[in-house]
């Protein structure tokens, strides 16, 4: 094994070659240009080749531009697997299951909401609960958990918050089929008992921002962004509850591997055959961690449009405030897609990926079918997110999907270290943007040096056509966990 067998395949991609490590079953291929492929951790490639070498891969182990380390699979990893050989693995889903990204368009300007950027952060930061072990608004009983389990943003709707055309702007429409409440521990229900309808700590956020780059007008026109107009992007997944949910199939999975006698070259690998009762059991419960999350984000939208509504005095329809799209980045899902030159069905792990399905395609709803999928890509507090279209070479080149974010360079402890002595809200209102959050460290870990400038990844993404730059949205004010 050597990093001297990593060869350039094109100006945006290289190939982890099969015999880079041995046990490996495809080539790996790694979405960087030259720029990017500088800050490339050997761990990462590392985790490339491991999941190569995993039962019943199909065509190769993918990592997108922000790829980082992560816990298996890296931060930015795809892999699909056949459902006779293949297996299924929590690490190449994730602790936070269908942690994910939803974006509203409205019809307010930069120039009318500026004045009161800094009262609408404060209330929204007070309306929306955030933070470590933070509780929400809602208060579930144990069949209005199991409901939210099995209909995920279906039921969010049914409660009043939002409309049936929310769900139509949803993927999966906010529900995966086949989650099974009773696959559930009773400590991930009692974590995720008070968490309903809140948004977190870490990486998770609420976005004020405005339009200020339309690369594609008409792709924007029915996206219906327009220049300077504001949008809210809220990033959050699903809380305590899908990461005690990972945390118990982590458990199962380890003695599974033992069982079935896969070889794994590292045990955060951890896994079963596709068929298996063990790997069932698990994507029924991370079908109900996803409808989870698809619940939460339903629910912080609502109130979201509610506090501009409060605060601007304006109706629904002054406000125009609504759902472009929302899209999951922690996910296993059996989707079709074309190997070996024939349609099958495949279990697709992405991880720290944003699926990106073409025009045209069965899953998207009508509005978007001339265009293509919508794709969300949140950068960092300080600089900019993109919004970006699915294409058809993502699904010939990597079962339709694409980056997630910007992508760490420094872990949470060195990027605490590196603002030492800094204020970053000071930092970031000098830049025109107002933050809260629950306190310090939570932006010292947020700020911009912690992420790769996301232009940067996107710009891979854009030229390696598995998804194309629609807009590029600035933020005016962020509430971070």
């Amino acid at each position: 094994m050597g990093l001297e067998k990593i060869k350039r395949i094109d100006d945006v991609r290289i190939e982890v070659p099969i015999d880079y490590k041995q046990g490996m079953r495809v080539r790996g291929i790694i979405y960087v240009d030259s720029l990017l492929e500088k800050g490339l951790e050997a761990k990462s490639i590392e985790q490339v080749a491991n999941v190569a070498t995993l039962p019943g891969i199909v065509s190769a182990s993918l990592a997108m531009p922000d790829v980082h380390m992560g816990y298996g699979f890296t931060i930015g990893g795809v892999a699909a697997f056949n459902l006779k050989e293949g297996v299924v693995s929590p690490g190449g889903v994730g602790y936070d299951i269908n942690c994910g990204v939803r974006l509203l368009r409205s019809s307010l300007t930069r120039d009318k909401a500026l004045p009161y950027i800094k009262e609408l952060v404060a209330f929204l930061y007070n309306e929306i609960p955030s933070g470590v072990g933070s509780k929400g608004r809602i208060r579930l009983g144990p069949e209005d958990e199991k409901s939210i389990l099995r209909n995920g943003a279906r039921w969010a709707v049914q409660q009043g918050y939002g409309s049936a055309e929310d769900l139509e702007k949803t993927e999966s429409g906010g529900c995966l089929d086949g989650a099974d409440p009773s696959a559930i521990s009773k400590k991930a229900y009692e974590r995720g008992r008070a968490q309903q309808g809140t948004l977190g700590s870490g990486n998770h956020f609420l976005e004020i921002q405005y339009v200020d780059e339309v690369y594609d007008e008409r792709a924007a026109e029915i996206l219906g962004l327009f220049k300077d107009h504001i949008t809210v992007m809220i990033h959050t997944g699903s809380r305590g509850f899908g990461h005690q949910v990972c945390t118990d199939f982590l458990e199962v999975m380890e003695k599974a591997a033992k069982k079935y006698a896969i070889e794994l070259p590292d045990r955060e690998l951890a896994c079963a055959p596709c068929s298996s009762p063990e790997a069932q059991d698990y994507l029924s419960a991370m079908r109900a961690s996803a409808n989870y999350a698809w619940a939460n984000r339903q629910c912080i939208m609502h109130w979201t449009k509610e506090a501009f509504m409060k605060l601007f005095r304006i109706s629904p329809r002054e406000l125009g405030m609504s759902l472009i799209y929302d899209v999951a980045h922690n996910i296993a899902k059996i989707e079709e897609h074309e190997a070996e030159g024939k349609k099958v069905k495949l279990l697709v792990h992405r991880k720290g990926a944003t699926r990106a399905f073409p025009p045209g395609h069965q899953e998207l709803p009508d509005i978007y079918k001339s265009i293509g999928q919508p794709v969300l890509i949140p950068g960092d507090m300080g600089r900019a997110s993109f919004v970006l279209i699915g294409t058809h070479t993502a699904m010939k080149e990597t079962f339709g999907s694409t980056c997630h974010g910007a992508g760490r360079v420094l872990s949470r402890h060195q990027a605490i270290k590196k603002a030492k002595g800094r204020a970053i809200w000071q930092e970031m209102e000098n830049k025109g943007i107002m933050v809260m959050a629950a306190g310090r460290e939570t932006l010292a870990e947020e700020m911009s040096d912690a992420y790769k400038d996301v232009s940067d990844v996107v710009d891979v993404v854009h030229k390696a056509g598995i998804s194309t730059k629609v807009a590029r949205l600035r933020p005016l004010g962020v509430i971070k966990g």
